[in-house]
């Protein structure tokens, strides 16, 4: 009857030290240290996970991130691109240039996007999206 115990005490433990050390520390550790900035929802997210398995563990997790810093985005680091550098991607006839749009969000962003992969799903923008980027739909 002890060894049951034993297993689920370590199971248990196992968990919470897991949990302690927190989704942005793990996965950001070149973020640590910093103070404030822009919150990155995506560890807020990793983080809110906790909060479905027990309380503890999950506030454990978001004051771990936050007292680190590795809650926030690093110092310059953005996840948007402005429009205006977007519009070089756009020809004159309305259309997206991938290869271009590609280069423009590796040279911004610093990642590589596979834009010509078969599996991508594209979406049709509206005649209102092209306005705002200054452009006339052609048909």
């Amino acid at each position: 009857m002890r060894a049951p115990f034993r297993l689920i005490g370590g199971v248990l433990v196992a968990t919470l030290l897991t949990q302690m050390t927190a989704c942005g520390t793990i996965f950001y550790p070149d973020r640590r240290g910093q103070i404030d900035g822009k919150i990155d929802p995506v560890i807020v997210a990793l983080d809110a996970v906790g909060l479905l398995f027990y309380i503890i563990p999950g506030l454990i997790a978001f004051a771990v991130d936050f007292a680190t810093g590795a809650i926030y985005y690093a110092p310059g680091e953005t996840v948007q691109v402005a429009p205006e550098k977007l519009k070089e991607a756009i020809g004159a006839d309305g259309k997206v240039d991938t290869h271009k749009l590609q280069t423009i969000l590796e040279r911004e962003l610093g990642r590589s996007f596979p834009l010509d992969d078969p599996r991508l799903i594209q979406h049709k923008g509206s005649a209102q999206q092209l306005a705002m980027f200054g452009l006339q739909p052609a048909a």
